[in-house]
């Protein structure tokens, strides 16, 4: 696990750029596809309960997108500190985590 807290040795990574790329890309779709679920099924649908609450505190729109921005300052941040594994790693657990259920969800 400490490879992944280790920054990257080059100052400028391509590879790096990729990922934190990947990162606000699966924040952006992680997004929509709550708004989405949100909107069809209402509030109970969201089981974190961070989400849930900023949403129940500032309203669908401004919380979710609270959220979303706290979390792309974070990968951002993360990035610039050059701890990309942990970026990299962070955007699979959001894929499993969120992107995969939200899809299962939406399909049935």
């Amino acid at each position: 696990m400490a490879s992944w807290l280790r920054p990257w040795s080059a100052s400028k990574s391509r590879l790096g750029d990729y990922i934190v790329l990947g990162f606000l890309l699966v924040q952006a779709l992680d997004g929509a596809l709550t708004y989405l679920g949100v909107r069809i099924w209402g509030p109970s649908i969201e089981g974190n309960p961070l989400i849930s609450s900023a949403m129940a505190y500032a309203g669908l729109g401004a919380g979710l997108a609270g959220a979303k921005l706290f979390a792309t300052t974070f990968g951002i941040v993360l990035h610039l500190k050059r701890l990309h594994g942990m970026v990299a790693l962070l955007t699979a657990l959001y894929l499993a985590a969120a992107i995969l259920p939200w899809a299962i969800v939406l399909m049935n």
